[in-house]
């Protein structure tokens, strides 16, 4: 099983002698590189940042956009901007910036922090967009930004923004920014983002705005500076109709707009959705289109357009941020714990059995090949009836332990038996044999977008994967939380391996995270963005180029704006005060009180082994 690579892993990854591997020079395994980053005390989750993998998404998108104008003969041309919204942590920023410099590849920014942060690490002549809501600082830091010699638009959301901007120019020293105008289309989107599209849409200025806006930049003379309309369908777009009808919609507005007067005029900007394939099954598909289908419905509809209504092609702005990052980092979390591990023979109770209890015995001393899925099922039947016997007090604790033990003792030994059979077979028992995975991670910290939106993420093994995995998985994270679980879904089933972790470490990947689940999560159970890592692949092997920790348990602390200094002497005080502790050995728990503050909050391995 190679747990769906073939579908969202984009060419990514190999597997190979039961690793999975990077599909890139030296094809290191991911296994070894957690190998080496534990080997240096670095516990708890990892998140793994491949900069190659950025790299690779910025030249797929302004590569297929280059064939496509050159196949249509397009006039117009590309350029593509990075959305700070969707990661905008500072390994990644800094990434991106120096990968996209041959393309003169740009940053959006929809807040005053984001945007000092574009003005702070943009190349100097890519471009800078601003959308979303601005007051007067928001735009007073848009014209600081011109001064400073950026090429940057800001793109407004309602007029009383392009009244803020016209009082502003006459304020200031000249340079003005460039003005984009955020068209509210009738075309929807479709997914869990389609009300980013169509009339009732948050963003956006009507028809009737939009008229409104041309005269008003006429009258205080600064047409010459509306040089883009900007729409927004939503993110993760699954279908290409959409696009196109929103396209349509768009095209006739830039051309109506140009005969209206907007001379300068060049520019339409789709706004992100690009979307990437989360799925490990055929049949349950994220994205409906590949890349080389958009870029040609974009270029190919454009132009039609422009040639029907005889105005210049516009040029053309996309800010897909989800495309870009999502492939380039990788959460890796060790198993801490198998629930069923605790069942073996040692756990067993002599004592003089019911006789359900004592066909359970037998059942599992004669369970075979042919008899297994039968014998599984009775014990199943078995268990039914022994815990309403509890229940009813006919049965005591004791018997009620061997009951379980057994059960867990037959399943266990049916799915070997039952190893070689096809799949849906086991998911005809998946109810059975369910193992619970407990990991060492918080969903609501690394995988938001599953907790608050069901948002599937690939998940494999990182080895074992030459053996078949038989156990159908729950994984649960270590918050203290019931909805910090990824069930068991029929539908989506994941199969892991039935480990010995006494013996064996086992660890997890889940991938496609680096899309807007870095800067959505929460600090639930005030768990913290796990250690990151940064990791070059190189002809012979790679090299870590940076290793972030993740934050001390002091440092979440002064997050949520408490006192660590008052935090400290209270638990000394009160150390100091306890009458349960031997004054000898006070200034040794207050040592171990003061290195659990600087420490994470992630539990250790160890403890499990």
């Amino acid at each position: 099983m190679n747990y769906g690579i073939d579908i969202w892993g984009n060419d990514n990854y190999i597997i190979e002698n039961g690793q999975l591997k990077l599909k890139e020079l030296s094809q290191p395994a991911l296994i070894d590189m957690v190998k080496d980053i534990r080997a240096k005390g670095h516990t708890g989750p990892l998140l793994f940042r491949f900069p190659h993998l950025i790299e690779k998404q910025i030249n797929f998108v302004y590569d297929y956009f280059d064939r496509a104008i050159k196949e249509f003969e397009y006039k117009g041309k590309f350029q593509a901007l990075y959305p700070l919204k969707v990661n905008q942590f500072p390994n990644f920023v800094k990434n991106i910036v120096q990968l996209g410099k041959k393309y003169n590849y740009g940053l959006e920014a929809g807040s005053k922090a984001e945007l000092l942060l574009a003005m702070a690490y943009n190349n100097p002549t890519a471009p800078i967009t601003v959308n979303g809501f601005k007051d007067k600082e928001m735009i007073s830091l848009g014209f600081i930004a011109s001064e400073m010699g950026y090429n940057i638009t800001l793109t407004i959301e309602g007029l009383n923004e392009l009244e803020s901007i016209i009082e502003t120019s006459k304020k200031r020293f000249g340079c003005v920014p460039n003005i984009g105008l955020r068209v509210r289309l009738h075309s929807a989107g479709v997914g869990a983002w389609a009300k980013s599209g169509g009339i009732n849409s948050k963003f956006g200025l009507t028809s009737t705005e939009l008229i409104s806006a041309v005269k008003l930049l006429e009258e205080n003379s600064l047409i010459q500076n509306f040089s883009m309309i900007h729409f927004h369908i939503g993110s993760q777009i699954t279908e290409i109709p959409p696009v196109k009808k929103a396209l349509r919609e768009a095209g006739n507005i830039y051309a109506e707009l140009k005969k209206l007067g907007a001379t300068n005029l060049n520019s339409i900007n789709l706004g992100g959705g690009l979307a990437i394939e989360y799925s490990q099954y055929e049949n349950t598909l994220f994205r409906n289109y590949t890349l080389s289908e958009y870029t040609n419905d974009v270029v190919y509809l454009l132009k039609e357009i422009a040639l029907k209504k005889k105005v210049p092609e516009p040029d053309i702005f996309i800010e897909s941020g989800r495309y870009i990052a999502a492939h380039h980092a990788v959460l890796i979390a060790p198993v801490l714990e198998l629930f069923s591990g605790e069942y073996n023979q040692t756990k067993l109770i002599e004592k003089e059995n019911p006789p359900l209890i004592q066909e359970l015995y037998d059942l599992y001393s004669t369970i075979d090949k042919n008899n297994a899925l039968e014998f599984l099922h009775d014990s199943i039947d078995h268990m039914e009836s022994l815990l309403t016997l509890f229940d009813l007090g006919y049965i005591d604790l004791q018997d009620r332990s061997n009951t379980e033990v057994l059960v867990n003792l037959i399943i266990k030994k049916a799915v070997i038996l039952l190893k070689d059979k096809h799949y849906k077979e086991l998911l005809s028992i998946q109810k059975s044999v369910q193992e619970r995975y407990l990991v060492n991670f918080s969903i609501f910290q690394s995988l938001p977008d599953f907790w608050g939106l069901k948002q599937h993420f690939p998940v494999m093994p990182l080895d074992r994967l030459d053996e078949k995995a038989t156990r159908s998985a729950s994984i649960w994270d270590i918050t203290c939380d019931s909805d910090g679980e990824i069930g068991f879904n029929p539908k989506k089933p994941l199969f892991l391996h039935d480990v010995d972790l006494s013996k064996d470490d086992y660890f997890l990947g889940f991938f496609l995270v680096g899309a807007y689940q870095e800067v959505l999560g929460m600090k639930h159970n005030l768990f913290t963005h796990p250690t990151e890592v940064t990791i070059e692949i190189t002809k012979t092997g790679y090299e870590i180029k940076n290793i972030t920790e993740a934050q001390s348990v002091s440092d979440i602390f002064e997050d949520l704006d408490y006192d660590i200094i008052e935090i400290k002497n209270n638990l000394n005080t009160k150390i100091k005060n306890s009458k349960l502790i031997n004054n000898n050995t006070k200034s040794h728990i207050l040592h171990e009180v003061d290195m659990l503050l600087k420490d994470n909050g992630y539990l250790k391995n160890e403890e499990y082994r």
